[in-house]
């Protein structure tokens, strides 16, 4: 099924019989993911309104997210949050998994970018929500509750984002010498300083990585400030560009074994560091640590404040089990918002060029 309109996504909906898979561009699924008739969306495309004055964009859910960065980048402008890349990814698919890249850590999440949008429930109800300014105060904030529910709650049509200028310049210091756990203090003392650092993160090979940007005079005051702090933790250098710092999970089943993504605090990230095989990265300061396992296999991870997540592979698995206060949230939110069960089910996706009779 290809809905090219809001209306007919409706009529899909209220019309299924059976479970529904709602794709855009299919980069994000994860394991059990995709399960059901599948629901294109890519149809659902385009501009409905930009104000590069008002820094405000809305746009289809459908939209290639590499459509909206040239959009953006033609009048001097970006994403106000920094998105999770990935190649074929759609604005709605962004918004719908929360997508958030190494600038979380200075601007926020997609969901704080996020000024309102339009979903269908499991019922097939159209809903607005939010606003297309930033003071918008209007009713419950479904906004913050559709972004990151992976389409189980709605399937979303519209987004409104906020942009932002786009950096004069940027200056990214690496200290190669350092390994993983090494990393984490270094990654701290930058965040923790005055330097308005908008990317920390750590790679295989490249060491830690530490950017900020801005206008061109505060850029160079804060990378010679910045290049004194780290001193103490070995030679530090000056690299090109900011590389891609989220792994990219790859076929299914990969070779290399299962990707995993992993959240905690920068505090409990060296012990859980040394209780793990080396990562394949660290992010946001050493919050978001990714981990490739061999098929199968679970990471041994001690007590720790966050939650960890098989994003490849064939089976999925969450740690640690759902608390039963929020997994009883989360069931009384499905049962207003889909009570069919009809979004987001497990199993595999089935294609199909029109809808069922």
């Amino acid at each position: 099924m290809q809905p090219e309109t809001e209306a007919e996504l409706a009529d899909m909906i209220r019309a299924a019989r059976e479970p529904l898979s709602p794709l855009g561009g299919g980069s994000r699924l994860h394991p059990g993911e995709g399960q059901g008739l599948r629901l294109d969306l890519s149809a659902l495309t385009g501009v409905v309104l930009y104000e590069p004055a008002a820094l405000t964009l809305v746009v289809r859910a459908g939209t290639p997210l590499a459509e909206i960065q040239t959009l953006l980048a033609a009048e001097g402008q970006m994403l106000a949050f920094e998105p999770d890349a990935r190649p074929g990814s759609t604005i709605g698919g962004v918004a719908s998994a929360n997508a958030s890249g190494a600038r979380r850590v200075q601007a926020g999440a997609c969901r704080d970018a996020m000024l309102g949008l339009r979903f269908v429930t499991g019922q097939g109800e159209v809903i607005a929500n939010g606003g297309r300014v930033m003071k918008n105060v209007t009713g419950y904030d479904l906004v913050k509750l559709l972004a990151g529910a992976r389409g189980r709650l709605g399937v979303l049509t519209e987004v409104a984002l906020k942009t932002a200028p786009r950096p004069q310049t940027r200056a990214v210091l690496a200290l190669p010498g350092l390994g993983a756990a090494q990393a984490i203090p270094a990654l701290t003392a930058a965040l923790t300083g005055p330097y308005d650092v908008s990317g920390a993160a750590w790679l295989p090979g490249q060491g830690a990585l530490i950017r900020v940007e801005g206008l061109a005079g505060s850029v160079a005051i804060r990378r010679a400030a910045l290049t004194q702090r780290l001193a103490g933790f070995g030679p530090v250098d000056e690299v090109a560009d900011w590389p891609q710092t989220v792994p990219q999970p790859g076929p299914v089943p990969d070779a290399r074994g299962d990707l995993w993504r992993i959240i905690c605090r920068p505090s409990e990230a060296p012990a859980l560091l040394a209780a793990l095989p080396p990562p394949e990265a660290l992010d946001w300061g050493g919050a978001l640590i990714w981990l490739r396992l061999p098929p199968g296999e679970a990471p041994a991870l001690p007590v720790w404040s966050g939650h960890a997540t098989r994003v490849s592979g064939a089976q999925p698995l969450s740690l640690p089990a759902p608390d039963p206060i929020v997994a009883r949230i989360n069931a009384s939110l499905r049962e207003r918002f889909d009570p069919r069960a009809i979004l987001a089910s497990d199993g595999p996706c089935r294609q199909i060029s029109q809808m069922s009779s």
